[in-house]
């Protein structure tokens, strides 16, 4: 298999100030370094290279998305609010999203890299890609930067695959941990586009993410959202994998699957509370490559989200990227097999619960 692989180092200059994880420095709050800071993609990226993974990577160079490739997501003032603040020098895009100088433009470069990867894959220049991508994109609406997002870089990708190449039915199956709002709003009416997001229940956006928003107009039954439980590990998510979006994907029938790829429902982000570890990222993968090569020729592209600790999302992630090329470097997980002996790893008959509502929803795409 050829494995696209994105990355610039300006993706590692957007500048998300000097926070205290997400608030702002005050009399009551020390400084200290924002939650979504370069760290923990650099070290992403450097773990890829000492452990040689790169060498079975085919490097694609990113480009700046146009305007006019950000307009098919985003409102023109949305778009002119994220670059006039970047020209300022420093602002929030909404709350909690802050942003510097040259944010525009590295955000256009985000955009940009989540486009070439799925040129590449559409194209046959690859069978897969992982865009490693920042800032990240999943919360973004079309006329709201949120959840350190600015703009919806998968969903900027999809929509240049449905205008530009004439894909008719693509899928988005999102596993980070937070709900993947963004890519909802914009394809909530949308039956070409069919959206899934696993995520911990009513972590962020409050309020968001429930089994009942199941889409409207055309796109209803296309939305499917699995609020797991707090404490979820590798057994819930690979049960709400098998039970919910295997079956799903299999009724949709895309020509191509997208995965906004966040690492931070591991058993030590501090941004969520759940267990799984780097062999649970692996298994998912596994699944997700299985069923993209009996659906669509094994077109699977992933672009960069969450995932908030320093030591523990390069494992994660080369253990998704060794699945996708079908390289082991051999590198060990130091964390993986001490996270599997903790308690509540399998499925718990409460997160089976929830995964058996979310199941139901299946037999509502058509």
């Amino acid at each position: 298999m050829a494995t696209g692989f994105v990355f610039h180092e300006l993706y590692l200059w957007h500048n998300t100030w000097n926070w205290n994880q997400v608030f702002p420095p005050s009399l009551t709050v020390q400084p200290g370094t924002h939650a979504e800071n370069p760290e923990t993609k650099r070290r992403l990226r450097n773990l890829l290279e000492v452990s040689g993974i790169l060498d079975h990577l085919v490097t694609i160079k990113p480009r700046r998305a146009t305007v006019e490739e950000l307009s098919r997501v985003h409102t023109p003032a949305h778009i002119a609010k994220i670059r006039e603040i970047s020209d300022r020098g420093y602002g929030d895009a909404s709350s909690l999203t802050p942003l510097g100088a040259g944010s525009y433009e590295i955000a256009l470069l985000a955009a940009g890299g989540a486009i070439k990867a799925m040129e590449a894959v559409i194209t046959g220049e690859v069978d897969n890609a992982y865009a490693l991508i920042r800032p990240p994109g999943h919360h973004a609406t079309a006329d709201v930067g949120m959840g350190f997002c600015l703009f919806s870089n998968a969903a900027i990708a999809i929509r240049h695959a449905q205008q530009l190449h004439g894909l008719t039915r693509i899928a988005a199956v999102d596993w980070d941990v937070h709900h993947g709002n963004g890519t909802q709003a914009i394809f909530y009416d949308d039956p070409s586009v069919l959206t899934i997001s696993l995520h911990q229940d009513n972590l962020f956006p409050a309020n968001s993410g429930a089994i009942a928003e199941n889409g409207e107009g055309k796109g209803k039954g296309f939305n499917i959202n699995v609020p797991l439980p707090p404490g979820s590990g590798p057994g819930a998510y690979a049960a709400a994998f098998e039970r919910v979006v295997i079956p799903a994907l299999m009724r949709f029938k895309p020509e191509l699957i997208v995965v906004p790829s966040g690492f931070d429902a591991s058993g030590v982000d501090p941004m969520g509370r759940m267990l799984m570890n780097s062999s649970g990222y692996r298994r998912l993968a596994r699944m997700l490559l299985d069923a993209a090569r009996e659906l669509c020729g094994g077109r699977l592209v992933m672009t960069h989200e969450g995932g908030y600790s320093e030591m523990y999302v390069p494992y994660c992630g080369l253990a998704v990227i060794e699945e996708l090329c079908g390289h082991r470097t051999g590198v060990e997980d130091p964390w993986d097999q001490l996270m599997g002996q903790w308690g509540g790893m399998s499925a718990q008959p409460h997160q089976t619960a929830a995964i058996d509502q979310a199941a139901e929803l299946v037999k509502n795409i058509n």
